[in-house]
């Protein structure tokens, strides 16, 4: 994925999106024009990103991001968008924690407007460390930083989640809270193997992801831990920087209800994905940046909490990441831009190391 073209992830013509954002935008705010309308180069594959500045007297300008629901005719990557939701937890975190959360302005639960149900919020500027190419191969700005930087721009991160853990009442997040029986844990999991159903319906079943899962249940905590509000998609790559400290958190839409650990092992094992990638290509990468046991130190630290069963969390996180990789290469595959080989496992860039976790030699 570093080095192919990137995937498809829209059917949209953005300029017809943007006549009808600017008709849209006159009905929320009379003489109000959309200009600069654009698509990110890091646009996402499954919610679209628009970036647009609105003309105004009051206020003369606005700078705005919008998020609308994946187009379906794109062969989304998950089967649900519920942008109602994501607004809502936005909101939440914003209003108990002290979190950098982009403010929101409008949510458009009519899809008739734009074909889907978007929200627009306030644009930060800033960078973001990038996942094509990613930000440990060489020349990009955080490969570049000194190793003062990044230790600044880690230990804020992870300050992210800890904050976020410790601050958001789960009282006030139940509706984050997944469906099913058993421990918010057990339904999390639950989740994941519907969701891989979902990937492989009528497709080649991949029988690395299904050991995976066999693992999970062999190695499965003793102590779940209570659940709190998880991020869900807790990585650097959702995060606005200004210089090495986070100015935005993005991207909420795998927010649930679940143990701390969850969060934690998406954390080590998105980096690692990254990192293993890198190697592979024969660069060094940042092999001291983001180590497990910095992070599971320095979180400690921050909440008195020591995590818990990170084996089994970041063998969980693997095989997350692997359902998605495996739904994007059958996107591919579906948009004519890859063939199904003999091996279905093969899809998932990163088979070696999730099977190495599955034997329990990867760590």
């Amino acid at each position: 994925m570093a080095t192919a073209p990137r995937p498809r992830t829209t059917t949209r013509d953005p300029e017809e999106l943007a006549r009808r954002l600017t008709a849209w935008l006159a009905t929320r705010l009379p003489g109000a024009k959309a200009t600069g309308v654009r698509v990110p180069e890091s646009n996402g594959m499954s919610s679209e990103t628009l970036l647009f500045d609105i003309e105004h007297p009051e206020p003369p300008l606005r700078a705005c991001a919008l998020r609308v629901a994946a187009d379906p005719a794109a062969y989304t990557i998950f089967p649900v968008y519920d942008l109602p939701r994501q607004h809502r937890t936005m909101r939440l975190v914003a209003e108990r924690t002290d979190l950098p959360v982009p403010r929101v302005l409008w949510l458009e639960e009519d899809p008739g407007p734009l074909g889907a149900p978007f929200f627009v919020m306030e644009r930060v500027e800033g960078r973001v460390p990038p996942d094509v190419m990613p930000y440990t191969y060489e020349g990009n700005w955080l490969h570049t930083a000194s190793d003062t930087e990044r230790a600044r721009l880690e230990e804020a991160s992870i300050g992210l989640v800890a904050r976020l853990h410790d601050q958001v009442p789960v009282g006030e997040a139940q509706f984050l809270a997944l469906p099913g029986e058993g421990s918010p844990l057990r339904r999390h999991v639950a989740a994941q193997r519907a969701y891989y159903a979902w990937v492989v319906d009528g497709l080649p079943r991949s029988p690395l992801i299904e050991s995976a899962f066999d693992r999970l249940e062999e190695t499965w905590p003793d102590e779940e831990g209570d659940a709190v509000l998880n991020w869900g998609d807790a990585r650097i790559g959702n995060v606005i920087y200004d210089g090495f400290e986070p100015a935005a958190v993005l991207d909420w839409e795998m927010a649930a209800l679940a143990p701390r650990e969850v969060d934690l092992g998406w954390l080590v094992y998105l980096h690692r994905f990254f990192q293993d990638l890198t190697v592979s290509f024969g660069q060094d990468g940042l092999p001291d940046f983001l180590r497990r046991d910095r992070i599971e130190e320095r979180y400690a630290q921050l909440t008195g909490h020591t995590p818990r069963s990170m084996d089994f969390h970041t063998l969980y996180a693997a095989l997350r990441h692997a359902v998605v990789m495996l739904r994007v290469a059958y996107r591919q595959v579906h948009f004519g831009e890859a063939a199904v080989p003999a091996d279905p496992d093969t899809l998932i860039l990163h088979h070696a190391s999730l099977a190495a976790m599955v034997q329990g030699s990867y760590w």
